[in-house]
């Protein structure tokens, strides 16, 4: 195929790859970023096996290794009997695949310097609102209508509040869901919990606490957790106007380890309430703009896949685009190259987030008698652990992606990781 000039709306993890990859393949690229400095929004993330691999044929996993936690196992147990209720772990599948979770500063910082590196151009302050066509090239338009560019191909990649993908003649369908959670990144001093787990307590459905060990933003950094507590969007305000004590004191009630979390919360500014919403575009292409991420497909985070799939979307549009024999074939193959892999993860996201964050006390009911006992039975171990890792159904070959050696890495010298069957019961 031809060079191409493409234009990436949003500096976001997506973007970032996607301008990587495609100017690694000769192509001109241009990242489009709304806000006046790129910046990281969010706290804490799992980058599964998936996510890793787009990382590592990027070359960017040994920085990601160095700043991230090893995560080699999912465990959930009732708040109130201590029963366990979850109990995933990586080692069930061949191959030694782990997690890894990270701060969302530390992907975005990664990424961002390798673009800074590449000198690859950012324009900030650009709020896009619409496209339009003129003859074969996409023009990109801002909030006064002005024009901000022509290009061949533009790549949507500015998060599920996408104003691109509302307007497309393929907006998503979105559902806005009842639970949302509050997510601080704080410090781990003092506090005991298993650096290589993702730790929650529940409450039935309608409470669910967490903690994630969440890395460094940058080398030197103490490493730090990310902490989250799930509750209905529309009691937000009313937990706020109960007070902040109130609220540690519920959190206490639950699980006391949390104690020298809380302590560090001084103000509810240091809380960011995170808002969930199902959507799928189907196909994630219209015209000459392809949707990548959020822009695209979304879902709740119960199952850690959110910026995994995004890489992915970046690997497989890549790929389409270094084999097909022109831009309409490239666009048509990225569509058919995700299709699956995004609707059967979506659809497991639909099923399991009611077991987990919803009003259903049926649900919790079943989840922690029946769910439980038959998750841990052989089969349903490695089955469990290939949805988490997202590796359920092959989304490798379509993405032109040869996974990592995870034994390898599993085995590396410098302390980072260890085995999985060292890991401190909960």
């Amino acid at each position: 195929m031809k060079t191409l000039d493409i234009g990436i709306a949003g500096a976001g993890p997506a973007g970032l790859a996607a301008a990587l990859m495609l100017s690694r393949q000769g192509h001109r690229v241009e990242i489009l970023e709304r806000f006046d400095v790129a910046s990281p929004v969010g706290s804490g993330l799992m980058l599964q096996p998936t996510g890793l691999t787009v990382l590592n044929a990027l070359g960017l996993l040994p920085s990601m290794l160095a700043l991230g936690s090893r995560i080699d196992r999912l465990y959930g147990a009732d708040a109130r009997s201590g029963r366990t209720v979850l109990d995933v772990r990586y080692d069930a599948l061949a191959g030694g695949r782990f997690g890894l979770a990270v701060q969302r500063a530390a992907l975005f910082n990664t990424l961002h310097d390798a673009v800074v590196a590449a000198g690859l151009p950012i324009r900030t302050g650009v709020t896009l609102a619409d496209v339009r066509m003129a003859g074969a090239k996409a023009v990109l338009l801002d909030t006064e209508g002005c024009e901000v560019g022509a290009y061949d191909l533009v790549i949507d990649a500015s998060g599920a509040r996408s104003t691109l993908s509302a307007g497309s003649a393929v907006a998503p369908k979105v559902r806005e869901l009842t639970y949302s959670a509050f997510w601080a990144t704080l410090d781990s001093e003092g506090l005991v919990h298993d650096p290589h787990a993702l730790v929650q307590r529940y409450d039935q459905a309608r409470v669910m606490i967490g903690i994630l060990p969440a890395g460094r933003a940058r080398v030197g950094e103490k490493a730090r957790v990310a902490f989250f507590w799930s509750l209905r969007v529309a009691d937000a305000d009313a937990v706020r106007i109960a007070g902040l004590e109130r609220w540690k004191a519920r959190i206490l009630d639950y699980w006391p380890d949390c104690a020298p979390l809380l302590d560090q919360v001084a103000d509810w500014e240091q809380l960011t309430l995170a808002r969930y919403a199902h959507r799928t575009m189907r196909p994630p292409v219209s015209g000459r703009i392809a949707f990548v991420g959020d822009s695209a497909h979304s879902t709740s985070p119960q199952l850690g896949q959110g910026a995994n799939m995004a890489l992915l979307d970046v690997a497989a549009l890549a790929h389409a685009l270094e084999t097909a024999p022109d831009l309409d074939c490239a666009l048509a193959t990225y569509a058919a190259a995700r299709r699956n892999h995004v609707a059967l993860f979506q659809l497991l996201s639909l099923a399991f987030t009611p077991f987990y964050q919803s009003d259903s006390a049926l649900l919790a009911w079943l989840r922690d008698r029946l769910v439980a006992t038959i998750a841990r039975t052989p089969p349903m171990q490695a089955l469990l652990a290939s949805i988490v890792s997202g590796t359920l159904i092959d989304p490798f070959a379509s993405a032109g992606l040869a996974e990592c050696d995870w034994q390898a890495l599993g085995a590396r010298p410098d302390g980072l990781f260890r085995s999985a069957s060292d890991a401190i019961s909960a």
